[in-house]
Order: C-alpha cells, then sequence, then structure tokens
C-alpha cells in the first residue's frame, strides 16, 4: 500500500463512509484545486445510473470547484473505469489528478496521474 498524505487519508475514509452509509458499490471522495472536498457513491436508479466518481464530481462541479487535485476510490474494481479517467481528466487541476484505487475496506492497491 502507498503511503499516502494526510490529506488524501482523509479521501479515503470519506469515500469509504459514504460506500458503507449506503452500501453501493462504489465511494469516492474528490478534494478540489480549492482544497475542499466532496464524496459520493455510486448512483443506480432505473432512470439515472452514475459511477461514484462521476456524481463526485458532478458536485464539485455543481458547488463551484474549478477543478480536482486528487481521488480516492474504493470498490471490488481493481483499476480506475475508463469513463471515470476521462471525467477526471477533463476537470482535471494543472497539474492533473492523483487518484487512489483501493478496495471496500480502503487499502489502497494503485496510485496514478490522470492528466
Amino acid at each position: 500500500m502507498p503511503d499516502l498524505s494526510t490529506e488524501d487519508q482523509k479521501l479515503v475514509t470519506l469515500a469509504r463512509a459514504t460506500r458503507a452509509r449506503i452500501q453501493a458499490a462504489e465511494g469516492a471522495a474528490v478534494r478540489d484545486t480549492d482544497g475542499r472536498t466532496y464524496a459520493a457513491a455510486t448512483v443506480d436508479l432505473p432512470s439515472l445510473r452514475l459511477t461514484a466518481v462521476q456524481a463526485v464530481v458532478a458536485m464539485a462541479v455543481a458547488s463551484g470547484a474549478s477543478g480536482v487535485d486528487a481521488c480516492v476510490v474504493l470498490g471490488d474494481g481493481a483499476s480506475l473505469a475508463e469513463a471515470d479517467g476521462a471525467v477526471l481528466g477533463e476537470f482535471a487541476g494543472a497539474a492533473g489528478v492523483v487518484v487512489h484505487v483501493g478496495d471496500p475496506r480502503g487499502t489502497i492497491g494503485d496510485t496514478l496521474t490522470r492528466p
């Protein structure tokens, strides 16, 4: 498991708690370029389906954020979904987005940077 900064550990806690609270497939948390944090879980309704990353980025955009510095995604997937990578890439901060991908318990298995 990679060493995470205190701020990135906070994102792990937020993503884990959000996922567990509603027993969703995934939980995600981001830190925007101003240092604010957001957390969301998978939305799976008959008329609306969003991954946790899509939901959390939508929250950041709706709150007026201008970009994202870091993201944590927790779920059963071992890698970042292509659609999630695209969303993060489109909304990245100036230096790109550090993405930590982990399991439902919050153990990070992979860290990458999206342009």
